[in-house]
């Protein structure tokens, strides 16, 4: 098993329910509160942009997309604990006409599936059901 160093990305309160994510980068996003993502949409914006990525990588060798769309979907149940449940990633592509763009419309349904199969770090975590340890720290 091959493992990259590890990935931290820190939550800092700034109100109830409102933090900011903030990657070893220095990158921060605001979650929760007012007009930011949910957590939950957090995770569908991971989950599409990890495929997007990979399928935009393998597709725009040949031709630039004219549309690239990914639609990320589920629905929250609360029976046995919340969770989400029919997660779907949607993708809405249009390459232009000629054999560049035939070229990257023969690859959206092999990258798609390489993606969802072997490269997408998320929806397979997702999938796999990795544990998840939770620990306090009150120093």
């Amino acid at each position: 098993m091959t493992a990259t160093p590890g990935i931290t990305v820190t939550l800092t309160r700034r109100d109830l329910m409102a933090y900011t994510a903030t990657n070893g980068r220095g990158a921060s996003i605001e979650v929760g509160g007012q007009g930011n993502f949910s957590p939950v949409e957090l995770l569908l914006a991971a989950i599409g942009g990890c495929t997007a990525v990979d399928v935009d990588v393998m597709t725009s060798r040949r031709a630039t997309p004219e549309v690239f769309e990914v639609v990320a979907s589920g629905r929250k149940v609360t029976e046995g604990g919340n969770h989400m449940e029919d997660l779907q990633v949607t993708f809405r592509l249009r390459f232009p006409e000629g054999a560049d763009g035939d070229k990257a419309r023969d690859r959206v349904a092999p990258a798609v599936k390489v993606s969802h199969e072997k490269d997408c770090t998320v929806s397979r975590t997702v999938e796999l059901g990795t544990p998840i340890a939770f620990v306090i720290d009150e120093g």
